[in-house]
């Protein structure tokens, strides 16, 4: 996809008619409807200056009564190893396992490197026509690829620089140890660029949960980074690498609030005694879960997760590439996804839905009040055609503009 927008304006202006949730309607304290308003906004370097009454004869730019909401936030994503941009291809039955993918990757990340800008750039395209602006993303650090992954994504990134902001994860896909990856990963955590340490099951592909912890949290505190790691496993294996996380980061107060687990499956398969006890854990040790919202079978428990305070991220992780055939780019549906899953189908819970897809930026706070935008806020948002958030999650509306760090593009 080509990028969906032009740049409309940038630096100092001022938006009218631009459409606002200002509370809910009630009938005998239930909430049944969401009240909006036109105003005007002012933008300044790169921040929300004012949030004022609707002059609809100012000489500003008509937002066209359309929906401000946040722009949204993938917090999981892989934009180095898409194959959006190439011919269309499901995935293979051939390859069941993380060490046959790791075998397959070897064999065609030389090819891929290739194209590898040009393809991170058509999907960072796909996500802003989705109004995305802002990415976790995980890149490869392993033998094959070296620091070439990271190198054509930052060049990516750097052309979408105007329009689209990223954290970087540096990502031991092929393991730590089970191929030559810890000089590489030592050699990312020196980089500036580079804001978190990855992982990858640490028992099943490097043989040893300990070694590879102990190793990635020694990184993370030396370069002060974050840490983030993929953990498929299930079953014991799963939790006893979670707890031994958790147990890091309680040691380790630096790593509180920037330690996360992506995926973690093994939380779908507890009892809800288990689900609360290990919640709570999560909370006490401020270690977050990044998920994809699956629902292959078991479905992840983040109900409870946010319930006992957890930091809970979402993100598409990996769209349309060889390790899924799905995945849209949107954060929209994932909400959608999420509302549908949990049974959240009121106008108040699809209202709190949106929060998965602007990761915890609510235009109105649990009493109705609003809380967003407010003059110093970031000046990233959508505008979409919808009446309201319940509506935008609920019919996953389409959005009319982007803007990202004060530079507004309007759909062409």
């Amino acid at each position: 996809m080509k990028f969906p927008y032009q740049l409309t304006a940038k630096g100092n202006y001022s938006l009218k008619n631009v459409r606002l949730e200002t509370g809910f309607e009630y009938e005998k304290e239930e909430v049944t409807g969401t009240k909006t308003g036109l105003f005007s906004i002012e933008i300044e370097d790169g921040k929300i200056k004012t949030v004022k009454a609707n002059d609809p004869a100012s000489n500003a730019i008509d937002a066209k009564g359309y929906l401000m909401l946040p722009a949204f936030r993938d917090m999981h994503i892989h934009l180095d190893k898409t194959l959006y941009g190439l011919p269309w291809q499901a995935l293979s039955p051939k390859r069941k396992t993380v060490k046959d993918m790791i075998a397959y990757e070897q064999e065609i990340i030389p090819e891929l490197l290739k194209t590898s800008v040009s393809r991170a750039e058509q999907l960072i395209s796909l996500q802003q026509h989705y109004g995305t602006h802002f990415v976790r993303t995980h890149f490869n650090i392993d033998p094959t690829s070296g620091l070439k992954s990271l190198e054509h994504l930052e060049q990516a990134l750097n052309n979408k620089k105007d329009s689209f902001k990223a954290e970087l994860v540096a990502f031991p896909q092929h393991g730590v140890y089970y191929t030559e990856s810890a000089p590489l990963m030592k050699e990312a955590a020196q980089l500036k660029s580079v804001e978190f340490i990855g992982g990858l099951d640490p028992l099943s592909i490097d043989g040893s949960i300990e070694k590879v912890m102990d190793f990635t949290v020694q990184l993370a505190l030396d370069h002060n980074k974050g840490i983030d790691i993929h953990l498929h496993e299930a079953g014991e294996s799963g939790m006893k690498t979670i707890s031994y996380l958790i147990d890091k980061a309680m040691e380790n107060p630096a790593l509180q609030g920037k330690t996360f687990v992506s995926h973690a499956f093994a939380l779908a398969h507890l009892s809800p005694k288990e689900t609360e006890q290990i919640a709570e854990r999560l909370a006490a040790g401020k270690v977050g879960i990044a998920s994809s919202v699956p629902f292959k079978g078991k479905v992840m428990p983040i109900p409870t997760l946010k319930k006992y305070g957890v930091n809970v991220l979402i993100g598409n992780d990996n769209v349309q590439d060889y390790w899924s055939t799905f995945g849209s780019g949107s954060m929209l549906q994932k909400a959608n996804l999420i509302a549908e899953l949990y049974g959240y189908t009121t106008e108040y819970a699809l209202s709190r839905a949106l929060q998965f897809a602007t990761q915890a930026i609510l235009p109105l706070d649990e009493k109705g009040k609003q809380q967003w935008p407010k003059a110093g806020d970031e000046a990233a948002i959508v505008l979409t055609d919808a009446s309201c958030s319940a509506e935008a999650v609920s019919r996953m509306s389409e959005i009319k503009a982007l803007m990202n760090d004060g530079n507004l593009f309007w759909r062409n």
